[in-house]
């Protein structure tokens, strides 16, 4: 007796169920660990309360926790700091990134060493790495010693404590430690550019600068686009390497928003004021990543 074929329907049924249940634990996980506290930040930006004396306290107050925050020069200074942080590590992590991974992308001895050499730092805690920096940049480390046996300087740069400087050690870390992620993706994009457009540029004259920009910058664009958002949307949140530098010195030059949030939340215990912190920051990333993706249409070649 031939057995009858289960109705397509009951079928394709079952196929939805396995694939539900499949990502059931992503969403609950999405919802509870980000959707939830992200409606609660949004709620307590425009309401105060008292973390020692419970909801009871809880006041709605419209937008008073926005204005003060603009009034607060700690947030300010610490907005400002931030967009430094992006306008600097992103662009210099990128493109030293692009330029090491097209050096390795050609014939050198020691390509898996080097691999390896420049991904450690990204895999490591950014705290130890943070602490080694720290140590690098103290006012009689190894960096000012070689400085001062250049004669570059005078007199050792106390790196943590002079506002003029407190910022080079951030940015010199953040970059260093995410070469190594941005490097493997470039460089398996670089490898799956058809070596036919080379040969053919080759044949037309062109040199290697006329091939890397002609060829392989528009080749790798979708990459690029992507690096650039993801490092974006990351150093917008920085928060370790600020920290690292920032704990046991006594100025505020080189906070972040996310330290500053941290710090409003739970050493002042103002929850209000560091919800509508974190809403701005929400915001702020969401209007540079619209502008990313509207640059996309011209910049990226897909």
């Amino acid at each position: 007796m031939i057995p009858m074929k289960k109705p397509v329907n009951r079928v394709k049924r079952k196929e939805n169920l396995a694939g539900w249940a499949f990502i059931a634990p992503t969403m609950i996980a999405f919802l509870i660990l980000t959707a939830l506290p992200f409606f609660i930040a949004l709620f307590l930006s425009f309401a105060q309360v008292s973390y020692f004396k419970g909801w009871d306290t809880l006041k709605i107050v419209g937008l008073q926790n926005f204005s003060d925050i603009f009034q607060d020069k700690n947030f300010v200074t610490s907005l400002g700091n931030t967009f430094v942080y992006v306008i600097t590590i992103v662009p210099l992590s990128i493109i030293l990134s692009l330029v090491f991974a097209y050096c390795m992308n050609g014939r050198i001895y020691g390509k898996k060493f080097l691999r390896m050499a420049f991904f450690i730092p990204y895999i490591s805690s950014i705290v130890a790495v943070g602490t080694v920096f720290k140590f690098l940049f103290r006012e009689d480390g190894i960096i000012n010693n070689i400085l001062l046996n250049l004669h570059i300087l005078s007199q050792p740069i106390k790196w943590a404590m002079d506002p003029r400087f407190s910022k080079v050690p951030i940015i010199l870390l953040s970059v260093w430690a995410s070469i190594g992620y941005q490097l493997i993706l470039f460089t398996a994009a670089m490898q799956n550019v058809p070596v036919s457009l080379y040969e053919a540029a080759k044949l037309d004259g062109a040199g290697s600068f006329r091939q890397f920009w002609s060829i392989t910058l528009p080749m790798i664009s979708p990459t690029i686009f992507y690096l650039i958002i993801t490092r974006t949307m990351a150093v917008f949140k920085i928060f370790g390497s600020v920290n690292v530098f920032t704990m046991g010195t006594a100025i505020n030059s080189n906070r972040s928003v996310v330290l500053e949030i941290y710090t409003t939340a739970f050493s002042k215990y103002e929850f209000g004021p560091a919800s509508a912190m974190s809403m701005v920051l929400f915001a702020i990333i969401m209007v540079v990543t619209g502008i990313n993706f509207v640059g996309q249409k011209k910049w990226v070649h897909y």
